[in-house]
């Protein structure tokens, strides 16, 4: 005992060390250990089994969010496709790669499987029903490949560029590792599909937007009287804080507990449904709790609805819809998807809630999606998209109004934009700011 103590005290004396070297206070250290072995093991994860990058690169995309991950120890289990991760010793986490589902963290007594993954479709006929292009403008091709060239110049590492125009990709260019086969993650832009999968089950029959409660959970309390809208437009009024910090709501949500829905489904109410918007990726997993309790309320039975209600239809080639370790769809953040498949939701969107012959959504429910909210703070956000029109000012002013995206964290983006039939995807790992109005901009005067 006396040994394990002193190992303990002496890991924590290193943390403290670095901490102190790289200007982390104790207070931020405190959380830090689940909140590192957790994204360390998850992220590594997913950049190695999910998009086939190289150990180098999984790491060097890792540490950009904090200088903390740069003492992660790390071991790869190539044959069981798993990451283990450990902060001197402390708070140790494994992630496992399934087939099908992707990667998740393991937690003690929390087990999560597929009886069955479902190939996707690897189809020869032209996008967006196969995975084939045959139309590419060679005027757009050059700008895109100048666009990249220099974003990776400065620093950007944009790793995807794709134009679609009139149901035809038009140009796309790809760098760092990444191809049109490579699947990538979007982060938030997971949400906007989120957005997809339940007004598919409204379509579908298979779920009241007008019922409250929402959850059974809710029945006894305030929270009762929200609606299926507040959590579409983020106007819950849950409390629900969207920092990145260790200890905060999100992190913790991620990276430190075995299901991302049950976290957000105890928070309390902190305002009135439908006055304040919000931005919450708990209110994302919410709806991904939904989707799973209105598709049988089991991994395998709300899996197989995504696969055929959502990923069939839509001709996803290179996806992989992540779940926690409870078997739920991580809806906030964990879809990997190759540039065309991501084109692919924007396509859907374009064409009114039809795409390849099939309507996946209603067309009244395209235009609610891009409706501004009645929030008195930020009007410019639809049914989990983000609206160029809203608020009093455009939010990115040299796009036209009716411009709308799927925005997610390291500066990944797919800008719909319904007056010139087009969809721009843009997937990449900036750490800071990428220049969408511009770099947007500059495609949109070269549309036909």
């Amino acid at each position: 005992m006396r040994k394990i103590l002193f190992g303990l005290g002496f890991s924590l004396a290193l943390l403290l060390g670095a901490a102190a070297l790289i200007g982390l206070s104790p207070s931020y250290i405190a959380a830090a250990p689940a909140v590192a072995t957790g994204i360390g093991a998850k992220l590594l994860c997913s950049a190695r089994y999910v998009s086939h990058f190289d150990e180098q690169q999984a790491l060097d995309d890792l540490v950009q969010y904090s200088p903390i991950l740069k003492y992660l120890h790390i071991e790869y289990d190539e044959n069981n496709k798993s990451v283990h991760t450990d902060l001197f010793g402390l708070h140790p986490t494994s992630a496992q790669y399934i087939e099908g589902i992707g990667c998740a963290n393991h937690y003690p007594n929390v087990q999560h499987h597929l009886q069955q993954a479902h190939a996707l479709a690897d189809s020869s006929a032209a996008w967006p029903r196969g995975n084939a292009v045959h139309t590419l403008n060679n005027d757009m091709m050059t700008l895109l490949a100048e666009q990249l060239k220099n974003d990776n110049r400065a620093g950007l590492n944009t790793r995807a560029l794709l134009v679609a125009q009139h149901g035809r990709i038009i140009a796309e260019a790809y760098g760092q590792g990444a191809g049109p086969d490579t699947p990538l993650l979007g982060w938030s832009m997971a949400k906007s599909l989120m957005s997809i999968m339940i007004g598919n089950l409204e379509h579908r029959g298979l779920i009241d937007s007008t019922r409250t409660p929402i959850f059974a959970q809710w029945a006894s309390d305030p929270r009762r009287n929200i609606q299926l809208t507040h959590l579409l437009q983020m106007t819950d009024g849950l409390e629900f804080s969207e920092q990145y910090n260790p200890g905060d709501d999100a992190t913790a949500m991620l990276f430190t507990r075995p299901s991302a829905s049950d976290y957000a489904l105890a928070k309390p109410l902190g305002n009135r449904p439908g006055v304040h918007f919000n931005y919450s990726s708990g209110t994302a997993n919410l709806l991904s709790r939904l989707y799973f309790e209105h598709t049988g309320a089991s991994l395998q039975a709300s899996y197989d609805d995504y696969s055929e209600h959502i990923a069939k239809p839509l001709g996803f080639a290179h996806a992989v819809f992540e779940t926690d370790a409870s078997g739920v769809f991580v809806g906030s953040s964990y879809f990997y998807a190759s540039a065309r498949d991501w084109a692919r939701l924007g396509q859907l969107m374009l064409d009114g809630g039809v795409i390849n012959r099939q309507r996946l959504v209603s067309s009244a429910w395209v235009r609610q999606s891009t409706q501004a909210n009645q929030s008195e703070n930020d009007k410019a956000y639809g049914y989990q998209w983000w609206l160029n029109s809203g608020n009093e000012e455009l939010r990115w002013p040299d796009l036209p109004n009716d411009s709308f995206a799927a925005q997610g964290n390291r500066q990944q983006n797919m800008m719909i934009i319904p007056s010139k039939d087009a969809v721009i995807v843009r997937l990449g790992w900036t750490s800071g700011r990428y220049p969408v109005n511009e770099q947007f901009a500059q495609i949109v005067e070269a549309l036909q």
